[in-house]
């Protein structure tokens, strides 16, 4: 049962608490990817992975991270987001890899070009005394990925095998 709380709570909870931090602070903690990896390898020996299993889901990892390390050295990309989407794409492999890929972009799309509109306008006085708004506000100031990588994430998270191994009926009421 207590794997079965690991499985439906820990992915969730780490990336909610990733897109919050980057909306926030604009950075997103070194621990947040080291708990997603960990947690990844505790579902994964709770759930028998084979070495196959492991080395597509490590690729798929790898992959991510070598791609997302070339976005953070050109600028495009900030160190945290690409920490991020690496962990995630451990979770996911490459059954879901472009899933997720796809979610982050549209929402990555949605998410800057709702920004640059922000940016545009004034902030009304009573939200401009917060200084997380402000910073989020200022031109110079690059776009909280982590939020869009979170939203992907979550959105893809409900169909990984993570959560069809769950048994829900211990979790039933009555």
């Amino acid at each position: 049962m207590v794997i079965d709380l690991v499985r439906l709570f820990l992915f969730p909870a780490l990336m909610a608490f990733a897109a919050v931090s980057d909306m926030l602070t604009m950075t997103i903690s070194n621990r947040v990817s080291l708990l997603l990896v960990a947690g990844f390898v505790v579902v994964a020996v709770a759930g028998g992975l084979g070495p196959q299993d492991y080395l597509q889901h490590a690729g798929a990892g790898a992959i991510v991270l070598a791609v997302c390390f070339f976005f953070f050295a050109m600028g495009w990309m900030g160190g945290g987001d690409a920490k991020i989407a690496a962990a995630v794409a451990l979770w996911f492999g490459f059954g879901h890899l472009l899933d997720f890929l796809l979610y982050v972009s549209i929402f990555g799309g949605a998410l800057t070009l709702g920004l640059l509109e922000f940016r545009r306008w004034p902030l009304p006085y009573p939200l401009a005394k917060q200084p997380w708004l402000l910073h989020l506000h200022h031109r110079d100031t690059g776009i909280p990925y982590g939020i869009a990588l979170a939203l992907g994430g979550l959105i893809v998270y409900p169909n990984t095998m993570w959560i069809r191994m769950v048994d829900l009926s211990r979790f039933a009421l009555g």
